[in-house]
């Protein structure tokens, strides 16, 4: 037996496990703690009610005999992927319906994509980046590059001709920095990837965030983009699917590499891999993409947009900088005084009771920054605000430096 050796170079913690173990681990030492968390990105909002009764519908049908669903069609049930097709064009985006897979995770998906691609191909990843793309990126052995995210380019990445890729990976609205892409900015990227004759995986799971029609919600809105580009796309945060599981990966059939359809690949993939998503799961997807449901989960996009905006006046009123919450719901704030990310995450645990994620655990280009998540009850968000807005950083800083000096006695 012999083991797949990359596996053993990533860090021996998922970056939100090692969250939940650090918060585990105060709360066991100081039970008396409030505990605030802005930090794992797990939604708090219940099922919009037209999705629960879609899906309880559909329970209900299959204890019927003559309506029960057993294998489903691998790529996703007509009536899903007619409705996201149907979705894309109301924000004025033409993809047909056969080229929809439907499936259980964009995490799932980013990883699985990699079975389309040869071991050697080299990556180009933005940094800072969501673990997902850099871990599985790892796993499979493949040559990583990265183009820097920075405060100077508004954390928006772009290509750089005399580096050459076969795979990029972009991600917008941005999962940390929650900057997004325009237009003309997605402009050079299809033609960076068509003159390299790279293909772009283009994750938009947090498309429904965005709040101003200049700004794209899907890598198909620039012409060009069909012959060079994957998306994925979920019901998680759209939705509140995240303990649901239902996403989608949308593959042009006019996608080609040496001859060769992706989609006619990706579909073979899946069939050889995949069983199909849960009918009940799939009629429940269905119902949020209806007018009705579209209205209802609408308004819990609202809700944590809401939250964002109250993160970002609380972090305001201390005097920091932050970036992203106005199109995502992940506010990026910079660390004062250039406290480390994880130093300032453990400042703000030990001293507020408040979670956030290092920036550091999305990249190089993360450290000195922690990302705040407006996916909490707005209780939660509202007493952390509270707390934020009368931060007292010199005083952050100062015991952030006797720490340092405990620890070197």
């Amino acid at each position: 037996m012999q083991l797949n050796e990359n596996i053993l170079k990533l860090e021996q913690n998922y970056l939100f496990a090692e969250i939940a173990l650090r918060v585990r681990h105060f709360r066991e030492a100081h039970p008396e703690a409030e505990i605030l968390s802005l930090g794992i990105n797990d939604v708090t909002r219940p099922l919009a009610p037209a999705v629960s009764a879609a899906m309880a519908d559909a329970a209900r049908e299959m204890q019927d005999a003559g309506r029960f669903h057993g294998y489903g069609d691998v790529q996703g049930e007509p009536f899903l992927r007619e409705a996201i097709a149907a979705y894309y064009r109301s924000f004025h985006v033409s993809i047909g319906a056969e080229d929809v897979f439907v499936s259980d995770g964009a995490k799932s998906d980013l990883a699985n994509l990699c079975d389309l691609f040869a071991p050697d191909s080299a990556v180009l990843l933005p940094n800072p980046v969501y673990p997902v793309f850099y871990d599985t990126s790892v796993m499979a052995g493949r040559k990583i590059l990265f183009a820097n995210g920075t405060k100077e380019n508004g954390f928006l990445p772009m290509p750089d001709p005399a580096v050459s890729a076969d795979l990029i990976y972009l991600c917008s609205p941005n999962n940390p920095t929650g900057a997004v892409y325009s237009r003309a900015q997605l402009r050079q990227w299809v033609g960076y990837a068509r003159a390299h004759n790279a293909c772009i995986i283009y994750d938009a799971a947090y498309e429904a965030y965005i709040r101003s029609a200049a700004l794209p919600r899907s890598i198909f809105e620039i012409a060009g983009a069909e012959t060079c580009a994957i998306e994925i796309n979920s019901f998680s945060k759209m939705a509140g699917f995240t303990g649901v599981r239902c996403s989608f990966v949308i593959v042009p059939r006019t996608l080609m590499q040496d001859g060769q359809s992706l989609h006619k690949l990706w579909m073979r993939r899946q069939s050889t891999k995949y069983n199909g998503t849960s009918y009940i799961v799939q009629r429940g997807a269905a119902a949020a993409l209806s007018a009705e449901g579209q209205r209802q989960v609408r308004q819990d996009v609202q809700y944590y947009m809401e939250n964002a905006d109250i993160i970002r006046s609380a972090l305001h009123r201390s005097g920091v900088f932050t970036t992203g919450g106005e199109h995502a719901p992940y506010v990026w704030m910079e660390c004062p005084y250039h406290m480390a990310s994880w130093d300032c995450f453990g400042l703000l645990l030990s001293h507020y009771g408040i979670v956030t994620s290092p920036g550091a655990g999305f990249g190089v280009q993360g450290e000195g920054w922690l990302r705040f998540s407006s996916f909490g009850s707005r209780e939660t968000i509202g007493r952390a605000a509270h707390k934020l807005a009368a931060m007292d950083w010199d005083q952050l800083a100062l015991w952030a430096v006797n720490s340092l000096h405990a620890g070197d006695d």
